[in-house]
């Protein structure tokens, strides 16, 4: 007897994630209670954290996938997963951390400090980091890689980087 499956799903959970989300936080913006700022902040914090796991995570599984021979079994596993991860965890993620940090600043009225300008350029920066791990996945699954596992390892320290600019700024806030 055959069973009717179903195909995989990866943006359903993200974007039950991210309505659930929403939801959440309209229900905070109406009831605006005077821990509302803390709420956001910790809710961004999370976001943040989840970006860049995802961000550590996935160039090791281009590192990974290099060594994978084109449409085996090996490499079509690490597609779904680099796909998986990308889809229901980072894209979700970065889009928090954005509102949420840019709702964050405009609230407490931080646009004139320099180092918020620094972080939004450094911010910028892991964006556009992003930007490129997406065509690497897109890349990955066409079996169209040309890049080295030494450039994914290399690469793999961008975003840790980037962070630790981030953090730096936002803690010591030098400027």
């Amino acid at each position: 007897m055959q069973q009717n499956v179903q195909p995989s799903r990866p943006w359903l959970g993200a974007a039950i994630g991210l309505a659930v989300t929403v939801v959440l936080l309209g229900a905070l913006v109406l009831w605006r209670p005077t821990t509302l700022y803390l709420w956001l902040k910790a809710l961004h914090v999370i976001a943040v954290i989840a970006w860049m796991a995802g961000m550590l995570y996935l160039p090791r599984l281009f590192v990974y996938h290099c060594d994978a021979p084109p449409g085996s079994q090996q490499s079509e596993t690490f597609k779904v997963m680099e796909r998986r991860l990308l889809q229901a965890i980072i894209n979700p993620a970065m889009v928090v951390t954005w509102v949420l940090g840019l709702w964050l600043a405009w609230d407490a009225g931080l646009f004139r400090s320099g180092w918020l300008h620094g972080k939004l350029a450094l911010v910028l920066a892991m964006s556009a980091v992003h930007g490129m791990f997406v065509r690497y996945v897109r890349d990955f699954a066409a079996d169209r890689n040309r890049r080295s596992q030494r450039f994914y390892r290399i690469i793999n320290e961008v975003p840790t980087l980037l962070m630790i600019g981030i953090v730096i700024l936002v803690v010591v806030k030098p400027f």
